[in-house]
């Protein structure tokens, strides 16, 4: 047994230790605001590839300020830096430094992130790592420090006039009286005017892509009190001139701007925990894990996430069970009952006629984490080392996972070790949907099952493999996509016409008579591997006929390569301001 290390050395380590924490955390903070600081700027200017670039800088800060942190430690501490005694002081040490800040539950994100590598910590370890309450309750309504609120007293063109120069861009309007007048307009359709009390918005936008939206509330009046809904405005820059593209006023619209299936925002958060605290008296219904995945926090994201699976399996006695659906050829899927979450293990060897390799689909997953989801991608959350009681899980399931994904998941005494596993959120896979809705429902599904896929591929993204079980159904209708075994980059396929038989035995032959590369796609055979009845395929082909066309892709393609970025907008047409903008 080592000597134990003498009392001065030790505290000369914690303190060394704990300084170099803090000081790591507060550089984290500060070049997250630097870098959402010239999102307003790039937008501005319209120079999207800057705000491309920008976010993901944003999205490799925390795992690169983590890296340097540890190379630092192990520089300062020598081979003396990875011991359980020294880590339990600094957790003390570091919460008495960082617990009265604003951001205390990120400092203990960060905390987390280097603890769990240095001592390779596989599922909890409650005496060096912080395990904070789990998902608290949104607090009531309170002054926010980073709001700006407009009285209305039902005068809404007025209010109007007075909120639109209130977001203190430099660029002149490209059509202040017209954004007036359709804003008022919209605004008393949608809701009677003489109950609007006030607008509340957020003094910072949040940028993605071409679009700034600002964010609040409306007040509204009522007989017993006040009550408020969600209100944002799309923003665009129109030849360096403001517009405002799109209104939406109801939650489940403003939701999906801050979906699990776009790309995080780039906001100047001068209290990012009160900003979410704000976002979710907005947006009550989302998870605040996803609230901090949109402004761009993905790993206390991932970390409020688990903390909700713990919580979980704390307060029911609910089980890990086989996902419902096809099985899949390259992954395991499972779910827990009640959790609104999916949970994907790689399987140790995958089925004819897949080729992929692990590292490949790892590579996948990790290109949709970097990538502009369009609104269609759900996002994956990379979990390593996890551990749960073997009792939690369904005999089926263990079965299966010992089996089919032996290298990756074991059984240590009582528990499940799991090496690594992916997470997302769990959606109604498309064709267990289309079974069981009236056709009215399913053609709207599949209409909206092929925007998807022309939504994907304007973003550069080609799912590889269009069948339907690849495909999922949200709570707002909305398709999505989520088997990124075969998806890729648009620009990296090569989108082919269907080359004409020359001989009887050519068209009857049951493999390819001509050379198929890999990265060949032909489109002309889509509609054959769709799996759609008959009467919806008439559905599809009639409104996205085009997407059986190569000419299309090839289209698509081009554009890409000369650098545009075609922005997929989180809002139906029928709620823009103007039919178009140039």
């Amino acid at each position: 047994m080592p000597d134990a290390v003498p009392q001065r050395e030790l505290e000369t380590r914690v303190e060394a230790t704990t300084r170099l924490l803090v000081l790591s955390f507060e550089r984290f903070l500060k070049r997250v605001k630097s870098i959402a600081s010239g999102a307003r700027e790039h937008f501005q200017r319209g120079d999207w590839h800057a705000i491309q670039r920008d976010s993901l800088r944003r999205l490799d800060l925390h795992g690169d300020l983590v890296e340097d942190t540890l190379w630092r430690l192990s520089e300062e501490l020598g081979e003396e830096w990875d011991e359980r005694e020294l880590w339990r002081a600094v957790r003390t040490r570091f919460a008495a430094a960082t617990g009265s800040l604003p951001e205390a539950e990120l400092a203990e994100t960060f905390f987390n992130s280097n603890v769990r590598r240095v001592l390779r910590i596989v599922g909890v370890d409650a005496e060096v790592e912080f395990l904070s309450p789990i998902e608290p309750q949104p607090p009531a309504a309170r002054a926010w420090s980073h709001t700006l609120t407009v009285p209305c007293d039902g005068k809404v063109e007025r209010a109007i006039r007075r909120l639109l120069p209130s977001l203190a861009f430099e660029l002149p309007w490209y059509d202040f009286e017209g954004d007036v007048a359709m804003l008022t307009s919209r605004l008393q359709a949608a809701l009677p005017a003489e109950r609007v009390l006030a607008f509340e918005v957020g003094r910072e936008p949040f940028y993605r892509g071409r679009s700034a939206y600002v964010v609040g509330e409306i007040r509204l009046s009522r007989a017993d009190g006040a009550e408020s809904q969600p209100f944002v405005l799309a923003l665009a820059n129109v030849g360096n001139k403001l517009a405002v593209d799109a209104a939406l006023f109801t939650e489940d619209e403003a939701s999906i701007v801050f979906s699990f299936a776009r790309a995080p925002c780039l906001v100047a958060a001068e209290r990012p925990v009160e900003l979410v605290d704000w976002l979710a008296t907005i947006l009550p219904k989302k998870p605040r894990s996803d609230l901090w995945n949109a402004i761009g926090f993905h790993r206390h994201g991932k970390t409020r996430l688990y903390r909700s699976l713990l919580r979980q399996l704390a307060t029911t006695e609910a089980r890990f069970e086989v996902a419902p659906g096809k099985k899949g050829m390259v992954m395991a899927v499972f779910v827990l009952p009640g959790f609104d979450v999916v949970f994907k293990v790689i399987r140790d060897r995958f089925e004819y006629p897949k080729t992929v390799t692990h590292a490949e689909v790892r590579e996948k997953y990790a290109l949709v984490h970097r990538h502009d989801r369009a609104g269609r991608l759900v996002e994956a959350q990379h979990f390593e080392h996890l551990e749960f009681p073997v009792s939690r899980f369904e005999p089926t399931l263990l079965e299966e996972l010992v089996t089919s994904t032996a290298e990756t998941v074991r059984v240590h005494g009582d528990n499940v070790v799991i090496e690594e596993l992916y997470t997302e959120r769990r959606v109604e896979p498309l064709d267990l949907y289309l079974a069981r809705v009236d056709f009215e429902e399913a053609r709207r599904a599949v209409l909206d099952y092929g925007q998807a896929v022309k939504d994907l591929a304007a973003s550069n993204v080609f799912p590889g493999d269009m069948l339907l079980k690849n495909f999922g159904v949200t709570r707002h209708g909305r398709l999505v996509f989520y088997d990124y075994d075969e998806l890729c980059l648009l620009t990296d396929c090569r989108f082919r016409d269907l080359p004409k038989p020359r001989f009887d035995d050519e068209e009857t032959a049951g493999e390819p008579w001509f050379f198929v590369d890999p990265h060949d796609v032909f489109p002309e055979e889509f509609e054959r591997f769709l799996g759609l009845a008959p009467e919806l395929l008439e559905v599809f082909v009639a409104a996205h006929g085009d997407l059986l066309d190569p000419a299309y892709w090839r289209g698509l393609q081009e554009r890409i390569r000369r650098g545009e970025i075609l922005d997929v907008y989180p809002y139906r047409n029928s709620r823009r301001l103007r039919a178009s903008l140039p």
